[in-house]
């Protein structure tokens, strides 16, 4: 069955992720409308799929000849298309993340069910080849996760244009979710409270650091069960490009019972036990973009609703929001999420 969709928004995966992996699976889905902020980007991807130029997110969702949007950028309009989708009773694949207060977060979550229409969170790290090989691993060989060190680090602002020509900055926000996520996905539960560390920026703007410990007791006292640390460094200058890539840590280190991992995404894998070290290079894998629509086909072809990457999404946002509050009030939050 072809899934005829509707995009809105081209962001910053788009010419490395979605287009290709919307080609690759020509099969499964038919480009029928695009919808950006900037004309021009809409015009061509449109010419690029034989498909149409709408002008905006509400005419795109209402068309007929679209069954689901894929939500590819956030730009002025933010949560607006997840609830004109919904209203439409049209599927939504969302690749962004919003900036959201957890009220507003919690009043679409409930749109979206109210509304039963299939929706799917885009989280990359989840299935790149080397966290697929990973959680096999973790049941095979290494045993369960005992501590995680989970880092990103970033230019302190994006490279001169590239604003310009997306216009999709990269969200804070959105990157600390992708973490509180993937750590989540190899722990395989939720954690159960917080702490988190803010250090703001000499220019006063956004935050150059956060950081947050994740417990996952469950049940027992904190550090009794896994513990990830999760850190996310914006402090240098985007010109001092040899200092950005200066020996960057591992972007998940994982010590388990019986050995330890370092993953390099997307197709990277060190592992260590008592015979030695492994390496692994996954390069023969599926691209992520072609497994995370193929998920999304068949999330909204199969009789079941699967709305599992709403409430993951909502999850890792209401941990971001607790670690703020966890840094005013110099504490460790307790999680109910």
């Amino acid at each position: 069955m072809k899934l005829r969709v509707g995009l809105v928004g081209l962001g910053q995966a788009w010419e490395i992720r979605h287009r290709p992996a919307l080609r690759a699976l020509a099969d499964r889905f038919d480009v029928t409308a695009v919808c950006d902020q900037i004309a021009v980007r809409a015009e061509q991807a449109a010419r690029d799929f034989g498909a149409q130029a709408v002008d905006g997110f509400r005419a795109l969702s209402t068309r007929p000849d679209v069954d689901a949007i894929l939500m590819l950028a956030p730009q002025w309009y933010g949560y607006l298309p997840i609830l004109a989708a919904c209203d439409a009773g049209k599927a939504i694949y969302c690749a962004t993340s919003l900036e959201l207060e957890l009220d507003e977060a919690r009043r679409v979550k409930q749109r979206v069910e109210q509304a039963g229409v299939a929706f799917m969170s885009e989280f990359p790290r989840r299935q790149s080849p080397a966290t697929l090989r990973l959680k096999e691993l973790i049941v095979t060989r290494l045993g369960a996760p005992r501590l995680l060190f989970c880092h990103m680090r970033r230019p302190a602002e994006e490279p001169a244009g590239a604003s310009a020509r997306v216009n999709t900055p990269v969200s804070p926000t959105g990157d600390l979710m992708e973490l509180i996520d993937w750590c989540c996905y190899v722990v395989g539960h939720k954690p159960t409270s917080v702490l988190g560390i803010r250090h703001a920026s000499p220019d006063g703007g956004e935050d150059d650091y956060q950081m947050m410990n994740l417990d996952f007791s469950q049940p027992g006292p904190p550090g009794s069960g896994p513990t990830a640390q999760i850190s996310c460094g914006r402090y240098m200058p985007v010109a001092w490009q040899e200092a950005v890539a200066y020996r960057p840590p591992a972007a998940l280190q994982v010590a388990c019972e019986r050995g330890i991992a370092f993953v390099d995404l997307p197709t990277t894998l060190v592992w260590f036990d008592e015979a030695g070290r492994h390496q692994e290079s996954l390069d023969s894998e599926r691209p992520v973009g072609e497994q995370l629509l193929g998920q999304f086909h068949r999330s909204v072809t199969s009789l079941v609703r699967n709305t599992a990457g709403l409430d993951d999404a909502y999850r890792a946002l209401a941990i971001v929001l607790e670690a703020r509050a966890s840094h005013a009030q110099g504490r460790r939050v307790m999680l109910e999420v």
